[in-house]
C-alpha cells in the first residue's frame, strides 16, 4: 500500500461514526444525514454512501479539468463506502454501483435538496399546511434525469424509518431516510414507479420494528393486503363538470330542496359475470343513472376512503387520502364524480374524524408512541367501538384531518360531507361510566379540543369554498351545530335530526290502534325545530342489526306496509327540513340491509296473472309502485317551494291540528311567499268521510297530492273536487273544509283565495 493509500485510510478513518455506520446494516441510523451524502472538509469534500451487497463503487463527478470518475472506498463489508475529492465545493455527482450480476448509476438520495421545506415544516408543527398531502406521503418526480419517487413522513419519536416494497425486497436497510429538525422524514427513492407498493418501516421508541401504511398514501392494495401504493396520473384529468360546479355556487343550502341518496358502494348493485364489485365507472353510470331518473340531488357515499374490513362498511378508515380500491384507481373515482355531475347529481362523502382502527399497519402507536391518539385511554379509546380516538389538541394531527378536507374538494371535486358520529367528539363521557373519562380544565365533560377542531374544520373549508354542504351526525343536543362560527356555533350547515328520526320510527313501528298514545312523538319535532338547520334521514343505521327495514318497520299486511312507506315518505318530505334516504328503502326493500349482496332488485319485476277470460297479463309489481311513488313525490317536493324554501323559517310552517290523538291525524301548513299548502296525514287505516278540519285561511283548497290514489297502489279516496272553506269553527279556526281522509296517508291541498 502506498505512502497515500495509508494517509487516506487514516484520514478516512478519522471521520467514520462506526456506531451509526453499524446501525445502517440493521436499519437503525438515527440520523442518517450525519454519516451519508457529502459534506466539506477543510479543502476536499468527503462523499459517503451505503449500497448493501455492493461489491465496487464509483463516484462520477465534473470538474474544470473535466469528468472525474473515482473509485471509492469500502469502509465496512454491509456496504458502506466513502471517498474524500480534491474539490473546493461540493459538486453534482452520481453513484456507478457494481454488484455481483450487475451495474446500475445512481443519485445521492441524500445529496438532495429536502423536498419538505422549512416553511412547510413550520406550517405543520403549527397545525396551518392547507396542503400538506402535497408534501407528505408519495410523490412520483424526477431529480437529475433519474425518475422516482420522494417519500415524507410524520413519525417524530421513531428511532428510525425506511422505505420498504418491493423494489428493495422489503429489506429496511436500503432507504432509510432522512430525519428533518420537526420529526418528519423524507428520502428520494430512484427507480420507483407508479404502481409500486410500499409501507414504512419504523423503528419506534417502544423498540418495536413495525411496517406502516403510508397515512398520506393517494392508493392503497385491494384488502386485506394493506400496503400502500405508488401513484401518479398518467396525464392530466379531463374535468367535465363545469356547468355543474358554476350552478353549485348558486344553490341557496337553507331555501332549496335537497334529496339526497345514501348509498353504499358495493351492494347498491353488483356484476353478474362473477366480479365482485362494479368499477367506479360502472356505478357512476349506474347510480347517476337512477338518481337522475328519482330526481335525487345527491348522494351521500357511505366512507369510500380506503379500509380493511368490509363489515365496517367503510367507518373504520386506514387511508383518509385514497379512495378505496375495491372498485378501482383514484382518476376512476374522479370520473365516477364526472358522470354523477353530468346528470346534475351531487356527490357528499361521510368522512370519519372521531376514530380510526387498531389494525397494525394504520394510524396506531404509529411511531412508536401515541401519536395520533391520545396517550390515556380514557381519552384516546372508544371503549364500545374497539377504537381509537385522535388527539384534536395535536396540531399535526388536526391538520392531517382537516388537510383531508380540503383533499377531496379540490382532487375530487365532492360537494359536502358529512361527519360521522360528532357526538363521540364533543362529549369526554361518551360511551363511559363513571370513573372511565377524564374532565377538561374546567371540570366539565366538555370536550374543547374537539370543539375548536370542528370549528377549524369548518372555517377552512368555507374560506376556500362557501358551496361546500357541512353536515353533522350529531345526535345530542348539542347547542348551535350549524350556523355561523363567529356567532358561537360549530359551522355546520345541517344537522341530522336523530330526535325526529327516532320518535317516528317508534312511532310508525306501533301498531295503529295503539297510536293515540303516542300522539306526542309526531308533533314533538316542532318544538325544536328552529333550533337548528335539519336534515331529516332514515339512514343505514335505522336497517341494520335486528332494526328491520322501513318495510318491515311497518305494522300489517303487504297492501298496509306499503300504504305505512307511502305517508312515511310524503310526511318526511312535507315536514321542515332537508331529506336523506338510504338506497332500497325507496321502493320497500324487504330484507334488512346486508353489505354482502346487491339490493332486491328482483322485487321491481311485474308479475304475471291469469284472467278469467283465460288469457295472461302482466301486474305491475307493488314494489314499482312504490318506486314510481317516491319517484314522483321528490318531483313534487322541488317543485313546490312552500315544501322547502321557508325549512328554517317559523314563517314556514303553521299547525293547523296537532291534538287528535282519538283519530292519529295531524295536520299543518306549509308556506311560501307565493304558495299556501295544507298538508293532512292519517295514521290509522281508517277512513273519514265528511271529515272536519279547521283551516287558517278563506278560500279554495284544491288537493294535488294523495297517496291513496290507485295508481300509486291505493285505494282511491280522494277528494276530486275543489274545497271551499265554510265559516264554521274547527280546530280554534274561524274557517274549515269537509274532505274525505284516507286511510294511511298523507293528502296536500293547495291554497287559493
Amino acid at each position: 500500500m502506498t505512502a497515500f493509500g495509508v494517509i487516506m485510510k487514516y484520514v478516512l478513518d478519522d471521520f467514520m461514526e462506526w456506531p451509526q455506520i453499524e446501525d445502517l446494516e440493521y436499519a437503525e441510523c438515527e440520523d442518517t444525514s450525519a454519516i451519508l451524502g457529502a459534506v466539506k472538509v477543510g479543502n476536499k469534500v468527503l462523499v459517503r454512501c451505503f449500497f448493501p451487497d455492493a461489491k465496487r463503487v464509483e463516484v462520477h463527478y465534473d470538474q474544470k479539468s473535466g469528468h472525474r470518475e473515482v473509485e471509492m472506498k469500502m469502509m465496512d463489508e454491509s456496504g458502506y463506502f466513502a471517498i474524500f475529492l480534491d474539490c473546493r465545493k461540493i459538486p453534482e455527482y452520481t453513484y456507478m454501483v457494481e454488484y455481483e450480476d450487475k451495474k446500475v448509476m445512481a443519485v445521492d438520495a441524500y445529496a438532495i435538496d429536502p423536498f419538505v421545506d422549512a416553511m412547510d415544516e413550520v406550517l405543520f408543527e403549527e397545525g396551518r399546511h392547507d396542503s400538506i398531502y402535497e408534501k407528505l406521503g408519495c410523490h412520483v418526480a424526477e431529480v437529475n434525469g433519474v425518475v422516482g419517487a420522494f417519500f415524507a413522513v410524520w413519525a417524530p419519536e421513531a428511532r428510525s424509518v425506511s422505505v420498504v416494497g418491493d423494489f428493495n425486497n422489503w429489506d429496511g436497510k436500503y432507504n432509510q431516510m432522512k430525519r428533518l429538525n420537526t420529526g418528519i422524514f423524507e428520502l428520494f427513492v430512484p427507480g420507483v414507479r407508479p404502481g409500486d407498493i410500499y409501507k414504512y418501516e419504523i423503528h419506534g421508541a417502544d423498540g418495536k420494528v413495525v411496517c406502516k401504511a403510508d397515512p398520506y398514501a393517494r392508493h392503497a392494495e385491494l384488502r386485506p393486503a394493506g400496503a400502500s401504493k405508488v401513484w401518479s396520473p398518467s396525464g392530466e384529468f379531463e374535468w367535465k363538470d363545469k356547468k355543474w360546479m358554476d350552478k353549485r355556487k348558486k344553490i341557496d343550502k337553507a331555501k332549496d330542496p335537497m334529496v339526497v341518496l345514501e348509498v353504499h358502494m358495493g351492494s347498491f348493485m353488483r356484476p353478474r359475470d362473477g366480479r365482485e364489485f362494479y368499477t367506479y365507472r360502472e356505478m357512476g353510470e349506474r347510480l347517476s343513472e337512477y338518481c337522475a331518473n328519482m330526481g335525487y340531488t345527491h348522494i351521500e357515499l357511505m366512507p369510500i376512503m380506503e379500509h380493511p374490513y368490509d363489515k365496517s362498511w367503510g367507518y373504520q378508515v386506514t387511508g383518509y387520502y385514497a379512495p378505496t380500491s375495491r372498485y378501482g384507481t383514484p382518476e376512476e373515482f374522479k370520473e365516477f364524480i364526472n358522470i354523477l355531475h353530468g346528470k346534475g347529481i351531487g356527490v357528499i362523502l361521510d368522512w370519519v374524524p372521531a376514530h380510526f382502527p387498531k389494525d397494525e399497519h394504520g394510524l396506531g402507536r404509529f411511531d412508536g408512541t401515541c401519536l395520533y391518539e391520545h396517550l390515556d385511554k380514557r381519552k384516546g379509546e372508544h371503549p364500545d367501538w374497539g377504537t381509537l380516538i385522535y388527539n384534536y389538541g395535536r396540531p399535526q394531527v388536526s391538520n392531517f384531518l382537516y388537510a383531508n378536507l380540503l383533499y377531496w374538494m379540490k382532487e375530487f371535486h365532492v360537494d359536502g360531507f358529512r361527519f360521522d358520529a360528532v357526538a363521540s367528539m364533543l362529549y369526554l363521557d361518551y360511551g363511559r361510566k363513571d370513573g372511565e373519562w377524564v374532565t377538561n380544565e374546567f371540570g366539565g365533560k366538555e370536550n374543547l379540543e374537539a370543539v375548536e377542531f370542528l370549528k377549524k374544520c369548518n372555517t377552512v373549508v368555507k374560506e376556500n369554498d362557501p358551496s361546500i354542504l357541512m353536515i353533522a351526525e350529531e345526535s345530542t343536543a348539542w347547542p348551535m351545530v350549524t350556523g355561523d362560527v363567529n356567532e358561537g356555533s360549530l359551522g355546520f350547515d345541517l344537522k341530522w335530526n336523530m330526535g325526529w328520526m327516532n320518535d317516528y320510527t317508534e312511532y310508525i313501528c306501533t301498531d295503529p290502534l295503539y297510536r293515540k298514545g303516542r300522539h306526542g312523538m309526531l308533533t314533538f319535532s316542532m318544538v325544536y325545530n328552529y333550533s337548528e338547520h335539519f336534515s331529516l334521514v332514515f339512514s343505514h343505521d335505522e336497517v341494520v342489526h335486528g332494526k328491520g327495514s322501513m318495510y318491515s318497520k311497518m305494522p300489517g299486511n303487504a297492501d298496509v306496509k306499503l300504504a305505512g312507506l307511502r305517508l312515511t315518505y310524503g310526511y318526511m318530505a312535507a315536514h321542515p327540513g332537508k331529506i336523506l334516504l338510504f338506497m332500497g328503502q325507496d321502493f320497500g326493500q324487504q330484507r334488512e340491509w346486508n353489505e354482502e349482496g346487491e339490493l332486491d332488485w328482483s322485487l321491481l319485476e311485474d308479475g304475471i296473472a291469469t284472467l278469467t277470460t283465460g288469457e295472461v297479463a302482466a301486474i305491475k309489481s307493488n314494489h314499482k309502485l312504490l318506486l314510481d311513488y317516491t319517484k314522483e313525490l321528490w318531483g313534487f317536493y322541488k317543485k313546490h317551494p312552500a315544501l322547502h324554501e321557508l325549512d328554517y323559517d317559523p314563517e314556514g310552517f303553521k299547525w293547523v291540528s296537532m291534538l287528535d290523538a282519538d283519530h292519529s291525524i295531524i295536520a299543518f301548513m306549509r308556506e311560501a311567499d307565493k304558495e299556501k299548502l295544507l298538508v293532512v296525514c292519517n295514521f290509522t287505516p281508517v277512513c273519514y268521510e265528511n271529515f272536519v278540519l279547521g283551516v287558517p285561511y278563506k278560500g279554495k283548497y284544491k288537493e294535488i297530492w294523495n297517496s291513496d290514489e290507485i295508481f300509486f297502489g291505493g285505494r282511491g279516496n280522494v277528494n276530486p273536487r275543489v274545497k271551499n272553506s265554510k265559516e264554521d269553527k274547527a280546530d280554534g279556526m274561524e274557517q274549515s273544509i269537509d274532505i274525505t281522509v284516507a286511510p294511511m296517508a298523507i293528502q296536500i291541498f293547495e291554497f287559493s283565495n
